[in-house]
């Protein structure tokens, strides 16, 4: 099994581990569900399908591993893919010992950087069987503190690519306006510099020198050679339904 052990993480008084998944495929909950749900020593005790009701969920929840897909539409009206790489961050700082695995059908080299950057604990792609059977075990592993990826999406962070660079084009920061730009278009610059606790002015620089690096002169532009170079989720096989 790829992937390296850390410190252990606290686990739930029962002695098992409490999992939550987040994906808007039925039958991959449904799946993923059984797989966990059969193993002795972990209860999933949350689904949802939309991006809007993780924090909800994570509220009313302990949970110790989340498991989530990248392209999950931020809500039932907006099928925009949820701002992950804004999101991320802040759960690592809310829920520090909860784990976030990512499982995605999505495998571009600089998406898995960046989201494992933004502090998930492991990355497996759908179609890679092998880790999915061993879904359980891979669950054991975050929780103890390990950093997983499944062979096929471990393949894909080690390849030579001409985009090797990319990920390194935009900070964290800049990712994140991005991401939350991203699942919100229609917000004001104003309301996505108090999402992200800094000031207009602050925010109006970040985006500048964003659009710099990227070569584009707005944000819909920025927002877009992202998905094309992969530093942000990109759209999902057909183009969100407009509103």
């Amino acid at each position: 099994m790829t992937g390296k052990t850390g410190m252990p993480k606290t686990q739930s008084p029962n002695g098992k581990i409490k999992v939550a998944i987040l994906d808007d495929h039925q039958s991959a909950v449904d799946g993923y569900a059984y797989r966990l749900s059969s193993h002795k020593n972990i209860d999933v005790v949350a689904t949802a399908n939309f991006g809007d009701q993780l924090e909800p969920l994570l509220a009313k929840n302990a949970v110790d591993v989340l498991v989530l897909d990248v392209s999950v539409p931020t809500s039932e009206s907006d099928h925009n893919p949820y701002p992950l790489l804004h999101l991320v961050p802040r759960l690592r700082a809310d829920y520090p010992n909860m784990a976030i695995l990512i499982i995605s059908m999505h495998k571009q080299r600089t998406l898995v950087r960046a989201v494992m950057e933004a502090g998930a604990n492991g990355y497996i792609l759908k179609d890679d069987r092998q880790a999915i059977v061993q879904l359980a075990e891979i669950v054991k592993s975050v929780a103890a503190g390990g950093v997983y990826f499944s062979e096929k999406s471990y393949a894909v962070l080690s390849e030579k690519s001409p985009l090797v660079d990319d990920v390194q084009l935009l900070t964290k920061r800049q990712l994140q306006a991005l991401s939350y730009s991203a699942a919100y278009p229609d917000v004001s610059t104003k309301q996505l510099a108090k999402e992200l606790s800094i000031g207009p002015s602050t925010l109006r620089n970040l985006l500048s020198t964003t659009y710099g690096r990227l070569g584009v002169n707005s944000r819909a532009a920025a927002i877009a050679k992202a998905r094309e170079l992969g530093l942000i989720t990109p759209y999902p096989l057909e183009p969100p339904k407009q509103n």
